[in-house]
C-alpha cells in the first residue's frame, strides 16, 4: 500500500462512527430466539431424558429424587447452547434464557443444579 493512499485511509477513519456498541456500559438486548443459559422446571420433567440423550456434549444429568421429582444437572462449561435438548423436551421442562454472561474463572460455579422442592412447593435453585 502506498503511503499517501494509506494516510487518505487513516484521516478518513477518524471522522467514521465506530462499528462497535458500547457493551458492557450499555446492556447489549439479545433478539428473539437467542440461545443462553438454561432454564429446567423440575415440576414439569417426568424423567424421560431425552434431552440427555440429544445432548451432543453431555452436559445435562437427570437425577430421579426420593420424593419422585426430578433434579437437572447442567455444566455450562460443556453445553454448547445448540437448544437441542429444548427442542426435544416434550413437557416443556428446559428452556433457553437471553442469559449470556456465563464467564467463570473457577469451573465448578459452571455446573448448576436445578432442584426441585416436595410435591407443593416452589422450585429452587443452586
Amino acid at each position: 500500500m502506498r503511503p499517501g493512499k494509506m494516510i487518505a485511509q487513516v484521516l478518513g477513519s477518524i471522522f467514521k462512527k465506530p462499528a462497535t456498541i458500547d457493551y458492557p456500559s450499555k446492556k447489549y438486548e439479545m433478539p428473539k430466539g437467542f440461545r443462553g443459559k438454561l432454564k429446567f422446571y423440575p415440576e414439569r420433567c417426568i424423567g424421560c431424558k431425552l434431552c440427555m440423550r440429544d445432548c451432543p456434549t453431555g452436559a445435562i444429568n437427570i437425577v430421579k429424587k426420593q420424593d419422585g421429582t426430578f433434579e437437572a444437572e447442567i455444566d455450562l462449561g460443556r453445553c454448547i447452547y445448540c437448544a437441542q435438548c429444548v427442542d426435544s423436551c416434550l413437557k416443556k421442562a428446559l428452556e433457553a434464557t437471553s442469559e449470556f454472561e456465563l464467564a467463570q474463572l473457577d469451573g465448578t460455579k459452571l455446573k448448576v443444579v436445578f432442584r426441585g422442592e416436595a410435591k407443593g412447593s416452589d422450585t429452587g435453585k443452586t
